[in-house]
């Protein structure tokens, strides 16, 4: 038996909060919560600091029953509909993506966001990790987006756009936007970005006089919406994560990623 206590604790391993959100348990910041409530221990000691390591030869215990080994990092692309909130809760009571998510999915968090009326590819992850490395700005992979605006540009309104403005004092990178067609009284337009920022599109949009009143995002880096139909997620292939990302993933076999799951029936809200 381990007999070391937590105080002598040497500096090796991971911080105990990351490790119990890797395990499925919490967020790291509710696992700091559970923490300083009293509700871990490590080799059997509690513990009420969140500035611990641990490593895989420690016994960590959350609410009386201890922790899986963490799972690896996975990855889902998951189609978004309109009419869904990227938050696990809304105060206004709207609909969440996770309202829509299978039952047997682990427990997940979302890379960025895409606003209520936005639509498109969005992908989630298991791994906090994970999800902090897409969203940096130094990864700098490029997000697409097909783009319906009300009024009748032509491509010289967005030069503006290609060359990087600033709105409002923020800066924005250049933007890649390609005038697709005209359609009544809206066109088609195809932007692409690296940075993600909040409303970056539709605010972009605003600044050259149009309003954006359809945004589908249809990439994210490497990965494409493709085919994906309104409220499905599939995962990526562990072989896929690995050659994208350069990281330790699920093995083949023990996830079943090769089909888009459907996602579950709403339940009616009270």
């Amino acid at each position: 038996m381990n007999t070391r206590t937590p105080e002598k604790k040497s500096p090796e391993g991971e911080r105990i909060a990351k490790v119990i959100a890797r395990a499925g348990i919490a967020s790291r910041r509710e696992a700091e919560r559970l923490i300083e409530a009293g509700r871990v221990s490590v080799n059997g000691q509690k513990v009420l600091r969140a500035a611990l390591n641990v490593t895989p030869d420690d016994k960590v215990v959350v609410d009386g029953r201890a922790l899986d080994a963490p799972e690896p990092a996975r990855l889902w692309l998951y189609h978004k509909p309109t009419g869904r909130v990227t938050t696990t809760r809304d105060e206004q009571g709207r609909s969440t993506i996770y309202d829509d998510l299978p039952e047997d999915m682990p427990r997940v968090m979302s890379v960025g966001r895409l606003d209520l009326n936005s639509e498109g590819l969005l992908l989630l992850t298991n791994d906090g990790g994970l999800k902090r490395k897409l969203e940096l700005p130094s990864t700098g992979w490029l997000r697409r987006y097909r783009v319906r605006v009300n009024g009748r540009p032509t491509d010289a309104t967005f030069e503006s756009l290609r060359k990087g403005l600033v709105i409002d004092g923020e800066a924005f990178q250049p933007m890649t936007v390609v005038l697709d067609r005209q359609q009544g009284a809206n066109a088609w337009i195809t932007v692409s970005i690296r940075e993600g920022k909040n409303r970056e599109v539709r605010r972009a949009m605003e600044a050259v006089g149009l309003v954006v009143n359809r945004l589908i995002r249809l990439s994210y880096g490497p990965f494409q919406l493709g085919q994906l139909k309104a409220g499905a997620v599939e995962e990526i292939r562990p072989r896929v994560l690995r050659d994208q990302l350069g990281m330790k993933a699920i093995p083949e076999g023990e996830a079943n990623p090769s089909k888009p799951t459907r996602p579950k029936p709403q339940r009616r809200r009270k």
